[in-house]
């Protein structure tokens, strides 16, 4: 290393100590020293930075830590946020902490607004956002600091937009942040990851890994014990912070499929929804609809073209069904699982009599568990006979197959294996480019 370089080195050190002075170890609306594991974290100041790994590795503290770092500063204004309002009023939670931190400080809370104003008109409010309607109390707001806790509960989409709220006046001097905390787990798992973990992200978006060791200020024993009642998958994630465990059900492997870049030419084609015709809620992770558009050629071997995968309301459902079916065409039938009740033969019959009209559209009361219908499906993956085409949504689809049935989801793989059913029936006519020929009607039996 040269003189010049290490002069370089020693000189942000010592910018980095003067900052941490000044916002952290001499701010009176921080209460106590951060590890050196948060200290780490509150000395970066790029764009994005992400804490966390094992569960009681101060992770809240840090993102509250980073909030009230520049509440010295006239103007300026952070955002603290959880996925619900339950998540963020919880005893212990950050908002409650943030309570316990300045309640007998001259900063002054807003019951109504769900804020801190502090003495130099600096504000930190609490938020939360339970689904994408909610981005639309944050259109207008303007913050120079975000702070995202339990990051993984959100979706990506959620914090990308978050982005957009993150702006300064000209010449002021207070740094633009987004922070995000979280342990391993849960529906943005995989996004958090590829984002924050990859070696070739931590010169722009740094990863601060923190374990339970890490933090001093917690029973370590205690939590311990409390964590060996869950299952290996959830104790590895939470007690080692290990992003790479999840659920193996055993059914599929993503070595099992082989990833193509084209479409095979003649082949029949069926597009299956596995339908969930409600908006995501204050649950963190409800189902999932999702259509399959799988295709089998003459030789057997059988390919996975097109998962569409989404959450919305009945209407936004039947728009996206309707959509997808006019860019399939009318040469690809669509299965659409029925659920038991007069309510979804209801739901069915107005997709086959008014949404989807002028396409070929068939109800299909799945019977039996699903593990049992899958089975056939899984059995030509195990063969090697499925392909899969190369797209964005393969990662969420091996990982929701890989996990079967264990996961928290099975939707794609419900998806997957009720296209398989009815491309197993063998049609009428030959297969022809770009679709299928099927019977113009189809008996109960072979769609049943």
């Amino acid at each position: 290393m040269s003189s010049e370089t290490r002069q370089t080195r020693h000189e942000q050190q010592q910018r980095e100590i003067a900052l941490l002075d000044a916002t952290v170890l001499s701010n009176p609306f921080i209460p106590h020293m951060p590890t050196p594991k948060q200290t780490a974290f509150l000395a970066c100041m790029l764009r994005e930075a992400f804490y966390g790994g094992s569960a009681g590795g101060g992770k809240s503290d840090a993102l509250l830590m980073g909030a009230a770092q520049f509440v010295h500063v006239p103007e300026y204004s952070g955002l603290l946020l959880r996925r619900t309002y339950a998540d963020l009023s919880l005893p212990g939670a950050i908002m409650d902490r943030a309570s316990d931190w300045w309640g007998d400080t001259d900063a002054v809370w807003s019951r109504t607004e769900k804020r801190w104003q502090f003495p130099s008109g600096a504000r930190i409010s609490f938020g939360f956002l339970a689904t994408d309607a909610d981005l639309e109390r944050y259109k207008s707001a303007e913050f120079q600091y975000v702070g995202v806790d339990e990051m993984t509960q959100f979706t990506e989409r959620q914090v990308m937009f978050l982005f957009s709220r993150l702006r300064r006046l000209r010449g002021a001097r207070v740094p633009i942040r987004l922070r995000g905390a979280s342990n391993p787990g849960s529906i943005g798992h995989e996004w958090v990851k590829n984002r924050y973990l990859s070696p070739e992200s931590q010169r722009e978006r740094p990863f601060f890994p923190a374990r339970l060791t890490d933090n001093p200020h917690l029973d370590r024993e205690e939590y311990e014990k409390s964590l060996e009642n869950l299952d290996p998958v959830t104790r590895a994630q939470l007690l080692a912070g290990d992003w790479n465990a999840r659920y193996d059900g055993n059914l599929f492997r993503r070595e099992w499929y082989s990833v193509i870049d084209a479409l095979p030419e003649q082949a029949r084609r069926v597009r299956y929804w596995d339908l969930a015709a409600t908006k995501e809620s204050a649950s963190h992770d409800p189902d999932w609809t999702v259509g399959a558009r799988v295709s089998r050629t003459a030789d057997g071997m059988w390919t996975i073209e097109d998962i569409r995968r989404f959450r919305g309301s009945p209407a936004e459902v039947e728009q996206m069904l309707r959509r997808t079916a006019e860019l399939d065409g009318t040469g690809v039938p669509v299965f659409i699982e029925q659920e038991p009740g007069a309510s979804g033969k209801i739901v069915t019959d107005r997709f086959i009599r008014e949404v989807l009209v002028g396409y070929a559209v068939y109800a299909v009361r799945a019977t039996g568990p699903k593990i049992e219908r899958a089975k056939p499906y899984s059995a030509q993956v195990n063969a090697g006979n499925v392909r899969i085409l190369r797209a964005p949504w393969n990662a969420a689809y091996f990982d929701e197959h890989e996990a079967f049935p264990l996961g928290a989801h099975d939707d794609q793989v419900d998806a997957g294996s009720g296209a398989f059913a009815q491309l197993a029936v063998r049609p009428v006519g030959p297969a022809i480019a770009g679709g299928n020929r099927f019977p113009t009607r189809l008996k109960l039996a072979d769609i049943r």
